[in-house]
């Protein structure tokens, strides 16, 4: 009977990790979003930069919604900072929002800050 129980729980444990790495893989690729051009302005509320991509807070006509934005290499290359990603600064965002009805979240493709474009993704149209 413990013999019966291990390989329960080793089953489990095994389709646990599955189900958990085919969740992440999903989320941080583009299939979550719709395929549709999607744009929005608001104020940046909070930002929260790092790996697997960072992501921005802001306020839209009093809604708060996140943006996510590049992994810090992609930032860096575009040369999008923190600095430039402060608090109370207006960003117009270029990309695709969220497939989930109701959820506030756009994966960013371009970023305009100050009326000059960060291209995080080169080689797709935005």
């Amino acid at each position: 009977m413990p013999q019966l129980r291990f390989t329960y729980l080793l089953c489990f444990a095994v389709l646990a990790a599955f189900l958990a790495a085919s969740a992440a893989q999903a989320h941080h690729g583009w299939a979550w979003a719709t395929d549709e051009e999607f744009e929005i302005t608001g104020v940046i509320q909070s930002v929260r930069l790092g790996n697997p991509h960072g992501e921005v807070t802001i306020d839209v006509d009093g809604e708060e919604w996140v943006v996510e934005v590049g992994q810090p290499w992609r930032n860096d290359r575009v040369g999008l900072s923190k600095e430039m990603l402060s608090e109370g600064r207006e960003i117009t965002v270029h990309g695709h929002r969220s497939a989930r009805e109701g959820e506030r979240l756009v994966k960013a493709e371009r970023v305009v800050i100050d009326g000059k474009d960060y291209n995080l993704y080169p080689g797709r149209d935005s």
